[in-house]
């Protein structure tokens, strides 16, 4: 009696994932920005660990 029960559970659950239907999925358009770098962008913050270092060295 138990695996008619749990049968029946599982195929009510399964007719009702497919209810609504197939709809096309909606794809959002990919937005790319682009920052205005220098060509010395990434070098500020390691020069200033290596003034500290030389700093707390001294």
């Amino acid at each position: 009696m138990k695996k008619i029960a749990l049968a029946t559970a599982f195929t009510l659950a399964a007719s009702t994932a497919f209810a609504g239907g197939f709809d096309d999925p909606v794809v959002e358009p990919v937005v790319v920005e682009e920052e205005a770098t220098t060509s010395a962008g990434g070098i500020l913050i390691p020069l200033l660990f290596v003034a500290l270092v030389a700093l707390a060295a001294s």
